[in-house]
């Protein structure tokens, strides 16, 4: 396959800064909601990069710090718990994306964004269904974000370790629902997640 299909036509239109952007945590019942931004060089193939979903943690973690030391620019941002209860978690995803985009040391004058919505943004940008599976660029933001949010959840699972947010990382596992019936909700759970968990 062509990883680089989408960003060289990008190119070809005449853009020369382009990010890839994804998302990790929308749908856990714990934590933010993480999004990263990567501008590659031109023509630029990271070897083992894959959509995070499909890829080891041991191989995320190893890939995160080469596509950080790869990558012409990258931002990873984030959405907290708070702004997921005010504005649902459509909207604090696409407020993270945007975060993420306009936080970019090397500005980037195109977005391609994994998914089938577009994040309010001040440059021009397309969504791409399973990008993280096409777009190097995406691929390669869906592991810092996802990497990012793993990391914040270990530290959570230090705080309030009777959860095991370092086993879940939030999801709603059997584990993580039984804890939650035990030990009530803690300040890092989305509270509008949790309505059929806590009736």
């Amino acid at each position: 396959m062509n990883w680089l299909e989408f960003e060289e036509k990008a190119f070809e239109k005449g853009y020369t800064n382009i990010c890839g952007v994804d998302e990790a945590g929308r749908g856990p019942l714990a934590g933010p909601v993480c999004a990263a931004a990567v501008i590659l060089p031109r023509g630029k193939v990271i070897e083992g990069v894959n959509d995070s979903k499909k890829l080891t943690e041991k191989k995320r973690e190893a890939l995160f710090e080469v596509i950080k030391a790869e990558a012409v620019s990258y931002c990873i941002a984030y959405a907290s718990v708070q702004e997921i209860e005010e504005m649902n978690i459509l909207n604090a995803t696409m407020l993270a994306m945007k975060r993420a985009v306009e936080g970019l040391d090397v500005k980037a004058d195109f977005a391609m964004i994994d998914g089938n919505r577009l994040p309010d943004l001040p440059i021009d940008s397309e969504y791409i269904v399973k990008g993280d599976a096409k777009s190097m660029s995406i691929a390669c933001a869906s592991i810092l974000a996802k990497v990012s949010r793993d990391r914040l959840l270990y530290e959570y699972a230090k705080d309030y370790p009777q959860y095991r947010f370092d086993k879940h990382k939030g999801y709603g596992t059997k584990f993580h629902v039984e804890a939650l019936k035990e030990y009530g909700p803690c300040p890092y759970h989305r509270m509008s997640f949790l309505g059929k968990i806590l009736k």
